[in-house]
């Protein structure tokens, strides 16, 4: 595609111009190793990179137009600059007016929170391809256009990363945009140029203050999706609200949308009657709006009982029909890395789950003691270059419900992951009878530990990662998946 250079001033009006405007973009980047013939180039100040200092390399690449914050001394012939006050902030628009706007035409059911997106977001996914619209789905896992699947690298992708999948999925015939929608995403403007329809709210735990550096900010971020449900000029829009989770009632009186809402007590919309944890199903008989629902779920777990309100209330407020809801769930078989049972074929189970928050570590530790008839061990480290204060938190959540608690390494990056370990041992008190601590920074060798002491009826429980198949190590990614750690355990002792 392309469009005119002229068209780009009427949504940036004030922009200075230096140069020709009677051109055609074909692209538009602020990676200067993307550029091509044509594209235009945005020029970002990063920690570490400065786009403006690969001006000559995107021209040289083919660049018709750069967008500058700072003054060019000297200007390669030819070259039209446009000189803003922020880059960022201009990347906000030049990326959703070159792909012409896909987040508006499409219908966009935004999910966000501390825990749940990713599975509540699979089986909204799934509940509306078995309605029969077609379907793409952003997430922390992957990309999906219909049955195309694409790794992802952000939970939500930068601006113009996002509109050109958007642009993908309009063109591919999607009718249906499910998005995890992250906090960074909603405070640096990464989905800008996007209208949505239905917003929904799983829980705000504690999590990211590195970026967010307080709790009522990172609570203030999350707000922004359903407060701008009221922006645009689409039709029939609805908040959706975890009642169960204090910022509710927070952000609730921001919103100037209908509202659904779910939880525990009978006042909300969507509650549960009954459910009954076991191993690897769950029974749930929901009441709502449009009739009660009794359920087996392949899904297992209270935090998967308020994921399923949630997607069913955003499938509630799309006018799908309560026997599509009902037979997706029925065959849905779980998200990988999310309270994921590896079969080994032993008298104990083994699950890999992504808790890397307290209140995720407390949620799954909490399932697994249902389902745990021996002792509970559990393998957990915390992620370096991010939120240290949740370390220790998370310390004395394994200790007070757990049995066996082996410390280890999760994505240390940069820090020394002895001092990570460290961190998270400051919550835990003196070890009391019954309960055991081990510290091993190699994650492959705790794992390990714990298979080599396992006994009939234990459970072992492996957070951190979940889906991850990679470690970061300083610089350094690595092949890395716990549940292949785990098989291949098994596989070299029986090769032996």
């Amino acid at each position: 595609m392309s469009k005119n250079l002229l068209d780009l001033l009427v949504v940036m009006p004030q922009a200075q111009v230096i140069g020709s405007l009677d051109k055609l973009v074909t692209d538009v980047t602020a990676d200067s190793r993307a550029v091509r013939e044509g594209s235009l180039f945005v020029c970002l100040k990063g920690a570490h990179v400065d786009g403006h200092n690969y001006i000559n390399q995107a021209y040289q690449a083919g660049a018709t137009c750069v967008i500058v914050e700072d003054e060019i001394k000297e200007r390669p012939e030819g070259l039209t600059v446009i000189k803003v006050a922020d880059t960022r902030s201009a990347m906000a628009y030049v990326a959703p007016w070159f792909f012409d706007y896909p987040g508006k035409k499409m219908r966009m059911i935004g999910v966000t929170g501390t825990n749940g997106k990713t599975t509540t977001t699979n089986i909204i996914r799934a509940i509306l391809r078995k309605a029969g619209f077609k379907v793409g789905l952003i997430g922390t896992i992957n990309v999906m256009i219909e049955d195309v699947v694409e790794t992802s690298h952000n939970t939500t992708p930068d601006v113009i990363d996002l509109e050109r999948i958007l642009f993908r999925m309009e063109q591919a015939g999607c009718q249906y945009v499910v998005m995890e929608v992250s906090s960074h995403a909603l405070a640096l403007n990464r989905v800008a140029g996007c209208e949505y329809d239905v917003a929904v709210l799983t829980n705000i735990t504690q999590d990211h203050l590195d970026f967010h550096k307080t709790f009522e900010s990172y609570r203030d971020a999350k707000a922004k999706l359903f407060i701008g449900l009221a922006e645009g000029v689409k039709q029939n829009k609805t908040a959706v609200f975890n009642m169960d989770d204090a910022s509710s009632g927070y952000i609730i009186p921001k919103v100037k949308v209908p509202l659904l809402t779910y939880g525990e007590d009978r006042s909300n919309d969507i509650y549960p009657t009954y459910f009954k944890v076991e191993a690897d199903r769950m029974q749930l008989d929901l009441h709502t709006p449009a009739g009660d629902m009794s359920l087996v779920l392949h899904i297992t777990g209270e935090f998967n009982v308020y994921n399923v309100m949630a997607a069913v209330s955003s499938m509630l407020a799309e006018k799908v029909s309560l026997q599509v809801i009902s037979d997706t769930l029925n065959g849905f078989k779980g998200v990988p890395g999310r309270f994921q049972l590896v079969e080994t074929g032993k008298p104990y189970a083994v699950i890999v789950d992504y808790a890397h928050t307290p209140d995720g570590l407390e949620n799954v530790l909490r399932t697994a003691r249902l389902i745990t008839k021996n002792t509970l061990w559990v393998v957990f480290g915390c992620g370096g270059d991010r939120d240290s204060k949740k370390r220790p938190i998370m310390g004395k959540i394994a200790f007070d419900l757990a049995d066996k608690i082996v410390i280890t390494s999760d994505n240390p990056r940069t820090e020394e992951p002895e001092l990570i370990i460290s961190d998270i041992e400051k919550g835990l008190p003196e070890v009391q009878t019954g309960k055991f601590v081990i510290k091993l920074t190699d994650r492959k060798a705790a794992i390990e530990y714990a298979l080599q002491h396992v006994a009939e009826g234990d459970v072992i429980l492996i957070a951190g990662k979940g889906h991850e198949n990679y470690q970061i190590l300083k610089t350094e990614t690595i092949h890395f998946d716990d549940a292949e750690v785990v098989r291949a355990y098994w596989q070299n002792r029986v090769d032996k």
